[in-house]
């Protein structure tokens, strides 16, 4: 059978540490994950229902040659293990996956205002937005 050697080539979750009982809670629990700024994902172990929100931690993500993967996580199994990876972040790699990974990567935290028509929110005003101003679109009007 065939080996995966390069690290480059192994998923993301065979690049984290952890032991069986981290898989089973991360495959029995349910999991939500909202990316809430650059590199940085929320993940929310669903499975506490209406609670939920007390089980909710940030785990930074990193680009490395390895590819991208959740480098850090707020939660105490991470601040105090440097051994084994916490469930978080195995649930972050291995059902999050590598689209929210890129998603935690690709974010920007400018947001464009864009209204149903195609216009912007700012046309509504006498002076436009940052990102209208910009982008050429409107105009500063001239003070009389």
């Amino acid at each position: 059978m065939p080996t995966n050697d390069k690290p480059e080539e192994k998923s993301v979750v065979a690049q984290l540490n952890f032991g069986a009982k981290t898989a089973k809670r991360v495959a029995w629990e349910s999991w939500e994950f909202t990316v809430v700024g650059p590199y940085e994902v929320e993940v929310t172990n669903a499975s506490y229902g209406y609670l939920k929100d007390d089980h909710s931690y940030r785990v930074m993500v990193a680009e490395t040659d390895a590819g991208i993967l959740p480098a850090e996580c707020e939660c105490p199994a991470d601040q105090y293990s440097e051994d084994y990876d916490c469930k978080h972040k195995v649930a972050l790699a291995a059902v999050g996956g590598p689209t929210v990974l890129q998603a935690a990567v690709d974010f920007d935290p400018t947001p464009t205002p864009v209204r149903a028509d195609g216009g912007c929110e700012c046309d509504a005003h006498e002076f436009p937005c940052f990102e209208c101003y910009r982008s050429g679109r409107r105009e500063i009007p001239e003070s009389d």
